[in-house]
């Protein structure tokens, strides 16, 4: 029988008695960073042909999505699509390796922050998001990818996580992000300004619900996108 004290003790520490015993029986077949969503694709890759321009595409639902609502956009080029929905900075950066780096790209587009700032994974400083984005950049930096990192799309308010206030913070970020652009040598692909309304959300035309470009928002985006990869790759020749 247990004693007064003992009884206490359990009590105040129930939450991590039950995390001792289901914590290992709640992880078992988890995959939080969705490593294994494109393992085969990835094995099906050949290594890059000579004078291959690969890019990859590194992001969230945003990028996922581009693939489907605006296909033209991938097709016939050597870009290879690594959006997950969803998706964090953290679980990017926890693939980053099998997904970007194993697949030696000349280049890679980051699209992250977003669902930090709405609190997808739980909360994250402006800090924390700008971090892992950063590492991101100077791991493929390390394995000589070119690194163009875009800015995050306009958002008033997030339609599954409303009241958040997330104007200020995207503004934050994106200055984050371009400054450290900017310095590194990396580019910065600016699609913030060219999406943004006067009340610093996305354009209506842009998009179906105010987080998501529709087939007109990835448009806009495709014609910045590939101004920036034919920079990044020109500049990169003149530094030969």
């Amino acid at each position: 029988v247990c004693n007064g004290q003992a009884l206490d003790w359990i009590m105040k520490n129930i939450v991590l008695i039950m995390w001792y015993f289901l914590g290992p029986i709640l992880l078992i077949g988890q995959d939080w960073p969705e490593l294994n969503r494109f393992r085969e694709d990835n094995a099906r890759l050949d290594v890059p042909k000579v004078n291959e321009n690969r890019i990859v595409f590194m992001g969230n639902s945003i990028t996922e999505s581009w693939s489907s609502l605006h296909p033209e956009f991938f097709s016939g080029k050597s870009y290879i699509n690594r959006g997950i929905s969803g998706q964090t900075t953290a679980q990017m950066l926890v693939r980053f390796r099998a997904d970007v780096i194993d697949l030696q790209p000349k280049a890679v587009v980051i699209l992250a922050g977003t669902n930090d700032i709405a609190g997808n994974t739980g909360p994250a400083t402006i800090k924390m998001i700008a971090d892992n984005i950063m590492s991101m950049a100077e791991l493929a930096r390390v394995n000589n990818i070119l690194v163009i990192i875009s800015s995050v799309l306009p958002v008033y308010d997030y339609s599954w996580k409303p009241g958040l206030e997330p104007v200020a913070k995207i503004s934050r970020l994106n200055e984050i992000i371009k400054n450290y652009a900017i310095k590194h040598g990396h580019t910065y692909l600016d699609y913030y300004a060219a999406m943004v309304d006067d009340q610093k959300g996305l354009k209506k035309e842009y998009t179906y619900d105010g987080v998501h470009p529709n087939e007109t928002g990835y448009k806009i985006m495709a014609t910045l996108a590939e101004q920036a990869i034919a920079n990044t790759l020109d500049y990169a020749e003149l530094k030969k």
